[in-house]
């Protein structure tokens, strides 16, 4: 690698890191009680806007949701957020989300996601990885034109479920693929 390549390199990761920590994702608060309060209101959120999710929850046996991601990339890119693992409606765990990017990228953005866990199998492969990344056994649950989600059957047999809504802010795209979900204590 040359001197000049690690230099762009180097640069785009703290243009990243700054633009993420711009986006207040909640780093420095008041850990476990500030990460409740963000988990209760997305849920509160996600259910009550989209309906049809609350039968990806009552079919799921566990959810980990992500209230607040942050992302910002130029070229170089990054997310970061920090959420909970719920099991029978109780948080069990604390999870943080970490994600590198590169490629032809330009902005920031924030974004809440929820994955659910469809199986017993699933949820222990994720309670018991010492950090699980996110990859092709996850469906995602999307939109349609009248701004529902789409549950269809293809969706319910996947192990994994992803929900991602609530984004603002201006970078084209949202995809979990290659994020990496470590335990943390708040």
């Amino acid at each position: 690698m040359t001197i000049i390549s690690r230099r762009l390199l180097i640069a785009g990761a703290v243009c990243g890191a700054a633009l993420t920590t711009a986006c207040n994702n909640g780093l420095g608060g008041n850990g476990a009680a500030e990460i409740e309060a963000r988990v209760d209101e997305s849920l509160r959120y996600l259910f009550s806007t989209y309906p049809a999710t609350s039968e990806l929850r009552d079919k799921s046996a566990g959810m980990l949701v992500m209230p607040l991601m942050s992302e910002a990339g130029f070229g170089l890119g990054g997310a970061y957020g920090r959420g909970a693992l719920r099991v029978g409606g109780t948080t069990v765990d604390y999870y943080s989300a970490t994600e590198a990017s590169f490629g032809i990228q330009i902005g920031a953005q924030q974004y809440a996601h929820v994955l659910f866990f469809m199986t017993d199998e699933a949820l222990a492969n994720f309670r018991n990885s010492p950090g699980w990344v996110a990859g092709a056994d996850m469906q995602y649950a999307v939109l349609n034109d009248a701004q529902n989600f789409s549950t269809d059957s293809t969706v319910f047999g996947a192990p994994v479920v992803a929900v991602v809504f609530g984004q603002a802010g201006f970078i084209a795209g949202v995809t979990l693929e290659g994020t990496k979900y470590n335990r943390i204590i708040p």
